[in-house]
């Protein structure tokens, strides 16, 4: 099969992004693909052309995240030029000559439907959800709405967070919070707030990062995540961080977490959770595959953060893990979701 891996674009998960297409990349050339790895925002750049791309190693500065979050504007810079489009030259044309898209991408410019709906309109399959689940997973506050009479989510609101608005805010809010973008992943931007100072620092990053902020309750308990693959739960894994919380450092970093998969959890809590990922998923018309973020407190209630509808696939991620839990290796895993992503699109899904 000719498998087009689109990755990297303009995103705060840039990096991450491109650790999981060169991952994805090999495993799909070791199980006998043709199968090339394009970064989605600098296209063809010249070195190389369309065909030499199925061919071309995949570099080593992929494979590993860096600790801190890309500078865009630098990307923006290495591109050159005025055109404001996200996506590269060549980027459509080969897709339009690929058998499947694979979207290893992540964050605003690959999650957010506006990629799957361009793909759509080109009639290219493309792997995961469709445009309108994805564009609903993104928004956090949109998926909590819809969500909120089927599992238990942690209180919150949303709001735009300004210089203006922000000293009002800090006396307003019942601390201990979470604060996060409404639109980003991987950790990026989320911060918990125990005091008002930290609650400060939190909302004058969160104007940084847009102003559109979920503040969300903080709730004690254990982190625990579930992929749903096609219409199962896999099983869950714990995320027990040495230090802090999960954040973007402790996401990608070997080591930084210890990540226990299957969780050690009764029975009881295991289906709940599962069940709760799979009305989530259900509810905004997921397809495919997606993970969802749980805190579970001590009487077994798992209280739901947000669904990923595109999971990093990194040497770190959770995703593979669960897959493997279940009996499902790394390149199977790649190949399923191929699989299940070519039937939804025949679906209409």
């Amino acid at each position: 099969m000719k498998v087009l891996v689109l990755a990297g674009g303009l995103s705060p998960e840039r990096n991450v992004s491109l650790s999981s297409g060169a991952m994805v990349c090999k495993a799909l050339r070791d199980r006998g693909h043709q199968v090339a790895l394009m970064d989605m925002f600098f296209g063809l750049d010249g070195a190389l052309s369309g065909d030499n791309l199925y061919v071309a190693p995949i570099p080593e500065s992929f494979k590993q995240v860096a600790r801190e979050a890309p500078n865009l504007e630098e990307i923006k810079a290495r591109r050159g030029g005025e055109d404001p489009s996200a996506i590269g030259p060549g980027v459509l044309e080969m897709c339009a000559k690929a058998d499947v898209v694979y979207l290893a991408l992540h964050g605003a410019c690959g999650e957010d439907g506006r990629i799957q709906a361009t793909l759509d309109l080109m009639g290219v399959p493309y792997t995961g959800s469709g445009c309108l689940g994805s564009a609903i997973a993104m928004d956090k506050d949109l998926t909590k709405r819809l969500v909120a009479g089927l599992v238990t989510t942690p209180k919150w609101e949303t709001v735009t967070v300004t210089e203006e608005n922000m000293e009002e805010l800090i006396e307003r809010i019942k601390l201990p919070v979470v604060v996060k973008p409404i639109d980003s992943g991987s950790s990026i931007g989320v911060y918990i707030a125990q005091n008002k100072e930290e609650l400060k620092s939190a909302l004058a990053e969160s104007v940084k990062l847009g102003g559109r902020t979920v503040i969300e309750e903080y709730i004690k308990g254990r982190e625990i995540q579930v992929a749903v693959l096609g219409d199962q739960a896999l099983p869950s894994i714990e995320i027990i961080p040495k230090v802090g919380f999960y954040d973007y450092a402790n996401k990608y970093q070997p080591g930084a977490a210890l990540e226990v998969c299957p969780s050690r959890i009764p029975k009881e809590w295991e289906k709940a959770i599962g069940n709760a990922a799979l009305a989530v998923f259900r509810a905004i018309g997921l397809s495919v595959y997606a993970r969802a973020d749980f805190i579970v407190t001590p009487d077994g209630t798992p209280y739901f953060l947000e669904i990923n509808t595109l999971p990093g696939m990194t040497p770190t991620s959770l995703v593979p893990q669960e897959a493997a839990a279940a009996g499902l290796d790394y390149g199977k895993l790649c190949e399923t979701i191929i699989q299940k992503s070519l039937e939804a699109r025949k679906e209409g899904l």
